[in-house]
């Protein structure tokens, strides 16, 4: 089943059980993904959706610190549940470990010697990486690579 074709029916699935969290989310998705269709004239891909879901997952990490700050744990609950719903979409996400193994593999593939090789590896590695491995993680990862060589 695509992923579209997943969220539409987790949303009526949603409003059936009057869950408001998990329908506002998918909700939220499904017009992040309509916008594309509209812009760009296309039928959205499961690649289109889960950069959707990506943006929505970075922005609840982005304000956890402020409600952190402001100490509300009602707002911080509902956005690590919005997360794990928005999270259960992606495919698995690659360990650390299967990450580094890449890195070097691509490190050798491409002959890089330095940082100022960093945007080659990360172009290869983003590539393989592509919804499976948060970039910020991959980025630190090819940064201490490259400076440990």
């Amino acid at each position: 089943m695509a992923l579209k074709d997943m969220l539409f029916a987790d949303l009526k699935q949603a409003m059936k059980d009057k869950d408001t969290v998990k329908k506002d989310i998918v909700q939220m998705v499904r017009a992040g993904v309509l916008q594309i269709e509209k812009d760009n004239k296309i039928e959205a891909s499961d690649e289109d959706v889960m950069v959707v879901i990506n943006k929505e997952i970075k922005k609840l990490n982005d304000v956890l610190p402020d409600f952190k700050k402001a100490d509300r744990q009602d707002l911080i609950d509902e956005a690590e549940k919005k997360i794990a719903i928005l999270k259960a979409y992606l495919p698995e996400q690659m360990s650390e470990d299967a990450i580094k193994e890449l890195i070097l593999k691509t490190v050798e593939e491409t002959g890089a010697v330095s940082m100022k090789d960093m945007g080659k590896v990360m172009g290869a590695v983003s590539a393989q990486t592509k919804g499976r491995a948060d970039n910020r993680l991959v980025s630190q990862l090819v940064k201490e690579t490259l400076s440990a060589l």
